[in-house]
């Protein structure tokens, strides 16, 4: 692990998604992400399914290879801006589709995590196989925990401990297309998720109307890890949200508040 940099600087794109276009996309967020300078941010984060918006058909999901088209882009960015980026799209690995999340390092490595919580109200899981495992990746020494949308209601998946019962990551990203009527929860349960794991959460939604008519408000932010937000968008408007988040203050933190120390590892999903 390289050293932690104190201070991580975090650039969240909340904006629109043209429906099923992954061209329309790629061109809209590379016009999106033109203001932010080489090395001004340390990691760039995308929403879920940011070159399709939440289009369940198989039939435009992108076939996984290191060649492919998105990927290729979010290295660029990734070189470009000399920072990590991470948003989740649709793909054929195999015969089967996910909604994988990619991680992209600065040096143009890449990763990736599964959505493991497949959302069944809307059918997501009669088209995409779910995720076995949780990634946890590393930006400037900072251990950063990767999820998808719907896996925010669920805190076991979550929890930022490993088996001696001590946390995996510092901060959380939640990637998602996160319906306005259901914007509250959305709220309330990302400030649950930086509380109960003593970590910042970096919560990226995206805004606008999709083909199912699904209005969407964004809600966006990134809260620091007593629930307080940090910085937060303007609902309903596209927005680059900037901060930064400190490793001093959350060392400290749990330092002088261990709360993970005393949380029952021993029924939770073990290692990541």
């Amino acid at each position: 692990m390289s050293k932690v940099k104190e201070e991580l600087k975090v650039v969240v794109v909340q904006d629109i998604i043209h429906w099923d276009d992954e061209a329309a996309n790629l061109s809209h967020f590379t016009a999106v992400l033109a203001e932010i300078k080489a090395g001004y941010s340390d990691l760039i984060v995308l929403p879920e399914m940011f070159t399709t918006g939440f289009s369940l058909g198989t039939e435009s999901a992108a076939v996984f290879d290191e060649e492919m088209d998105v990927l290729q882009w979010m290295k660029s960015v990734a070189k470009e801006k000399q920072a990590c980026i991470t948003g989740s799209v649709k793909v054929k690995d195999g015969e089967r589709f996910f909604n994988r999340l990619f991680w992209v390092a600065e040096d143009g490595s890449t990763s990736f995590y599964d959505k493991r919580h497949l959302f069944t109200f809307a059918g997501e899981h009669e088209h995409f196989a779910a995720g076995e495992r949780r990634l946890v990746v590393e930006c400037k020494g900072w251990r950063i925990g990767l999820f998808i949308c719907y896996d925010l209601r669920f805190p076991i998946w979550s929890r930022n401990m490993n088996s001696g019962g001590l946390p995996i990551y510092d901060a959380a990203v939640y990637v998602a297309n996160w319906p306005a009527v259901r914007s509250e929860p959305w709220s309330i349960l990302l400030k649950a998720r930086a509380i109960e794991n003593q970590c910042y959460v970096i919560a990226c939604n995206r805004v606008g109307k999709d083909l199912n008519e699904h209005i969407y408000s964004g809600n966006s932010g990134v809260i620091d890890p007593k629930g307080v937000d940090l910085a937060a968008a303007v609902p309903f408007e596209p927005a680059l949200i900037k901060t930064s988040l400190s490793y001093p203050e959350l060392a400290d933190f749990r330092k002088k508040f261990p709360v993970i120390e005393d949380g029952d590892w021993e029924f939770g999903i073990g290692n990541a």
